[in-house]
């Protein structure tokens, strides 16, 4: 017999239901799984999607167990927090984490339904959940996707960049250093270097930095990482054992994707980026913070720029409420309508449309592209707010991440007082 040590923590319910990740790590506490409750509040208010705060942990290395053990582990854990009112789709809705996947996820939703096989919408407890198990497209690349968004955003505003010494606000060419080559660390790498033009110059794993001032190929690296667990080895690039020291190369953009307190008082200093993109969760320390703002490093905080996960986490549980995968209605109707417009064109010029354009063009809205759409409206919208509070002529926020929590913390505000408190 074992006996596990789990948390589930609410920190807001300004609004229901309370959303945040369940996460399976030896390290877990109740002060940490507070704490991170409270940022869930704070980020759900900044982007604007109707949650409150939470966050669960279970005291387990998921690797000391095998997947049927996990399964029960799961499954039980899931029996306690169905039994006091920690998981349904109105009052408390977890999503992955650290040490956590679709699978977990989708274990949580079966045991919901298992249980409470009259609850219509039952599979909304939860999200993250596999596209076979009615999850989302998109929702894998949903993080690392709105950090694209969130350098985007940052770039598109020119004042904005301008005060990280930026010339222009074009992101081909820039120069990247990415630390940690995870889910979130990919998918922004990935990207930035795809579909901006970006150049990764680094990416930094746990066994080193790999470096090419050229841009690595992120699609080969990953295959590589994935194969041998780290960076080294890799023919594309130069590896270095000392991986901490890639924090400290000179590039354009810095984006922490992996671990909390990588930037410290011990190397701030000697941090030569211009623009830091907290993907991961506090990456930054106090300390360390107040160092990079006196050089001038802007930093787009936490908060803002891993948002994507839990936005994309609103569209699932939105599309498991009304029972329709989003492009259903739309699809078709779409396409048609494109091809009488191609058609109209095609009279009213005397030229055949050009084959080569017919795929994209017809091709009606997929629920990848709404999914994408409505992940770059939120975090550009959000930025445009953010941007206005940092600028404020009358009270200007100090900083990105001042901004971010005092436009957080005022809509948090006016929730409460719309209700009446």
């Amino acid at each position: 017999m074992h006996t596990f040590v789990g948390w589930r923590a609410v920190h807001s319910t300004h609004n229901n239901p309370a959303k945040g990740g369940i996460r399976y790590s030896l390290s877990s506490n109740q002060d940490e799984v507070e704490a991170l409750a409270a940022l869930m509040t704070y980020k759900c208010a900044l982007i604007g999607v109707p949650f409150g705060g939470s966050k669960g942990a279970l005291k387990i290395d998921p690797r000391d167990w095998q997947e049927h053990e996990l399964e029960k582990i799961t499954r039980r854990f899931a029996q306690e927090l169905i039994k006091h009112g920690f998981l349904n789709s109105g009052m408390n809705v977890p999503a992955p984490d650290l040490g956590t996947n679709e699978q977990t996820m989708m274990w949580i939703a079966d045991e919901y339904r298992r249980l409470k096989p009259e609850d219509i919408n039952g599979m909304a407890c939860v999200t993250g959940k596999p596209l076979g198990g009615n999850g989302i497209e998109g929702r894998t690349e949903a993080t690392g996707r709105g950090v694209q968004f969130a350098v985007q955003a940052f770039f598109y505003n020119t004042e904005d960049a301008q005060k990280a010494g930026f010339a222009g606000n074009d992101l081909r060419g820039r120069s990247v250093v990415v630390q940690g080559l995870g889910n979130v660390g990919y998918h922004a790498a990935k990207f930035l270097s795809e579909d901006d033009g970006c150049h990764i110059t680094a990416v930094i794993e746990r066994d080193g930095v790999i470096r090419n001032p050229d841009g690595l190929d992120i699609e080969v690296l990953k295959k590589h990482v994935v194969a041998t667990g780290g960076v080294q080895g890799f023919a594309g690039g130069t590896f270095d054992a000392e991986g901490a020291k890639g924090l400290e190369d000179d590039c354009d953009i810095l984006i922490p994707a992996a671990l909390e307190q990588v930037l410290h008082g011990g190397n701030a200093g000697q941090i030569q980026t211009r623009l830091i993109v907290e993907a991961a969760n506090g990456p930054t320390t106090y300390e360390a913070d107040r160092i990079l703002r006196e050089k001038g490093v802007v930093i787009i905080p936490d908060l803002f720029a891993n948002a994507g996960g839990v936005a994309v986490s609103y569209f699932e549980w939105v599309k498991n409420l009304t029972h329709i995968p989003f492009g259903m209605m739309e699809r078709r109707y779409d396409e048609k309508g494109h091809r009488t417009l191609a058609r109209s064109l095609e009279m009213m010029t005397g030229r055949a449309f050009p084959k080569e354009a017919e795929a994209e063009f017809f091709q009606g809205r997929r629920e990848i592209d709404l999914v994408r759409s409505g992940l770059e409206d939120i975090m550009r919208s959000t930025y445009v707010e953010l941007s206005r509070r940092w600028n404020d002529p009358h009270d200007p926020a100090t900083d990105l991440r001042s901004a971010a929590y005092a436009v957080s913390i005022n809509r948090i505000g006016e929730a409460y007082r719309a209700i009446g408190i």
